[in-house]
Order: C-alpha cells, then sequence, then structure tokens
C-alpha cells in the first residue's frame, strides 16, 4: 500500500500542481507516450487540473493500440486452422480484424485461450504434442524479455509444436517518427517508466539532442506524472532538452541487463508496421536467424496477407496525438467500447478508451452518446 498512498497523496499534489503554475509561463505541448500513462492522466484529471499554459498530448504507448490490422488478421487466419491452440492475453481477444476479432473465431469453433505468461503457452505445448500451439507476442520493450526467454526455453528443451507470432515495437524509434511528422505539436516527451525499467535511458539522449526535446523518464502514480511534468516544464522554461530519470525506485540507467542479453540474443530489429501510422524504420522485432524455427508467420505461411484500415476510424491520428478522441466523428457513435473500430477503444490503455470511460460525460452530448 506504500507507493498507493504516498504517490496519491492530494496534498502533495497541489503542491506540485503549484509549482508547476508558478513554472510555466507560456504554452507548451507535453506528450505521455505510454497509454498507462494516459489512463492514470484522465483517470485522475490531472489535465484538467494543469494549467492551461500546459496541454498534454496523449502518445502510440498502448502496444494492442498499435498492433497493425495486418497482424490481427494474420492471428485470426492462424487461430481459425484445425489442430491450433492460439493463446493471447486477453485484451487481443476483442481487437478487430477486417471482419472478426479472436473471441468470433472461438465462437466459431477455434481453440483460443487467455494465458497470463507466454510460458503458460509453452506448457500446453508440451501437454498437447499433437497440438501446435501458438503464443501472441505483442507489446513494447515491456512484455518483450519474457516472450524471448519462452521461445528460448523452447529451443533448449526440444519443443517443436510451439512458435510465436511476433508483433513487438520499439518507443524510440516511434519518438523519432512523431518528431519528424509535418504537423508535430510535441516539444517535450513523458517517457514510459516500465519499459525503461528494461532497457535503461541510454537511448533517449541522442533523440533528446537531435530534436531538442526533454525527455523525463516517469512511473504512472498521481505523482510520477506531475512530478514529470514539472520537470519537464522547468527544462522547456530554461532552454534545456536533457533526459531526466523521475522514476529512480524502479528505473536505472542501464535497465536490466539479464533480459537485454536475451533480447539480443532471441531478436532481430526489423521495420515494423504500427496500426494507424505505418511502417517505421528499425522500430520493432522479429525473431532472429538462431530462433527462425519458432516464427509463427513462416510456419503457417501468413507473412503476405494484405488488409485496408477503416475508412472512418481516426485512431492513426490520435497515436500520434495530433487529435484527441472525442475530435473524432464516430466516438461514441459508430464505435463504442461494445462495437470497437479500432484498437484505440479496445485496449484497456487505449485513449479512446480513457475518454469513454472517465470523460465521456463532460463531452458534449452529440459526441459523448452512442
Amino acid at each position: 500500500m506504500k507507493y498507493l498512498d504516498e504517490f496519491s497523496n492530494p496534498q502533495l499534489a497541489g503542491i506540485l500542481l503549484e509549482r508547476i503554475r508558478e513554472s510555466a509561463t507560456r504554452r507548451w505541448a507535453i506528450m505521455e507516450v505510454c497509454g498507462g500513462q494516459t489512463h492514470s492522466i484522465i483517470r485522475h484529471g490531472i489535465d484538467q487540473l494543469l494549467p492551461d499554459t500546459i496541454e498534454m498530448i496523449h502518445g502510440p504507448g498502448c502496444p494492442v493500440c498499435v498492433t497493425p490490422l495486418g497482424m490481427i488478421d494474420k492471428a485470426l487466419d492462424i487461430a481459425a486452422q484445425p489442430g491450433v491452440i492460439f493463446c493471447s492475453f486477453g485484451d487481443m481477444l476483442r481487437v478487430p480484424g477486417s471482419s472478426k476479432d479472436l473471441f468470433r473465431v472461438k465462437s466459431e469453433g477455434g481453440d483460443v485461450r487467455v494465458v497470463y505468461s507466454p510460458l503458460d503457452a509453452l506448457e500446453l505445448a508440451q501437454a498437447n504434442p499433437d497440438r501446435q500451439v501458438v503464443f501472441f507476442g505483442i507489446g513494447f520493450e515491456t512484455t518483450a524479455p519474457a516472450n524471448a526467454m519462452t521461445v528460448y526455453q523452447a529451443k533448449r528443451l526440444g519443443i517443436k509444436n510451439f512458435s510465436l507470432l511476433v508483433s513487438h515495437v520499439l518507443v524510440p524509434p516511434a519518438i523519432a517518427a512523431i518528431m519528424e511528422s509535418p504537423d508535430c505539436r510535441v516539444q517535450a516527451f513523458l517517457a514510459a517508466g516500465h519499459v525503461c525499467t528494461v532497457m535503461g535511458t541510454r537511448e533517449y539522449p541522442p533523440l533528446a539532442e537531435k530534436y531538442e526535446v526533454p525527455v523525463v523518464v516517469t512511473g504512472f502514480e498521481p505523482l510520477d506524472i506531475l512530478e514529470g511534468i514539472r520537470r519537464t516544464v522547468i527544462q522547456l522554461e530554461s532552454g534545456r532538452h536533457e533526459v531526466e530519470n523521475a522514476y529512480p525506485r524502479a528505473v536505472a540507467e542501464a535497465g536490466n541487463p539479464v533480459a537485454k542479453q536475451m533480447l539480443e540474443d532471441v531478436f532481430d530489429v526489423t521495420d515494423r508496421a504500427w496500426r494507424g501510422i505505418g511502417v517505421i524504420p528499425r522500430s520493432g522485432w522479429r525473431l532472429s536467424d538462431r530462433y527462425r524455427e519458432f516464427d509463427a508467420e513462416q510456419r503457417f505461411a501468413v507473412g503476405d496477407l494484405q488488409t485496408a484500415e477503416s475508412s472512418i476510424c481516426r485512431s492513426g491520428e490520435v497515436l500520434q496525438g495530433l487529435i484527441k478522441p472525442h475530435e473524432c466523428a464516430a466516438f461514441g457513435k459508430q464505435c463504442t467500447p461494445r462495437n470497437p473500430l479500432g484498437a484505440t477503444m479496445v485496449s484497456s490503455e487505449g485513449a479512446c478508451a480513457a475518454y469513454y470511460l472517465y470523460r465521456r460525460l463532460d463531452l458534449p452530448a452529440e459526441v459523448a452518446h452512442a
């Protein structure tokens, strides 16, 4: 309970808000990279408590949201094949593909199972040697080490009926892509603390220097975020662009060396498509040649599957911070959590879901009601 109490203290929050107000003499636009930070900001009303001089822009750091439509359709194709046990975390089952989701595949007879660890999927493969077991490996650097370890274990144990459908993406190339967009308004970043717990902070100084933007690593509790904003504003006001670690209780500069070594062994860096954004060079991982036999895309020959995004869903603009969720005409109408057009409305970290859950009643009636 320590951190829940300590980092949600309303008196301390008031002090930090006052310091932010005193520090901000002009308007600043700050992007929080992670969807977990977005939900904390909206749930606690932090964006409404901040002075008018500070605008929070919601970034692309929701792993479910950025998993491309094509990868979802590959998952659907594999999951529907006979003899396959398709395993995933629960938040992927309702993400819409071109025509259905994994729940629909399950209702049509596919063996789709929710697991809580990729190692659970590996155990299923051991227990069902006559079946092909596939784990849907999505996410940022945070979830990648566990998936890498599972593939490593599969190879070490000689388990031939396990494979990984890989859709891992990396944060630093996404920051670069955002900054190079001609419509970019971002002047600083709150970096995701859990990503930096794995990777450390050494990838960020070159970005801060090249694009002249402060990067402050934060946690996810209200005081974590407010302290990150305070430090960011001080840098912006003084004309500095440095990397600061405002989450030292979890993040070290070097990250987790053991996890990073495992990632380097199992994965190679590759170009990766992001849902609603497009292909960002060298922004993801694929299985290295040493582990390519465990690549589900190759095993099930779904690598060339092509898809097209919804013409009315603007989740790509939401993910790039170009619009707020309620500025999409489909928000709360054609697109709701029960009938989502895009993953930003499905995911527990999606910005559209956050606005629908916590902010819908504050919006104009024509926007708020389905």
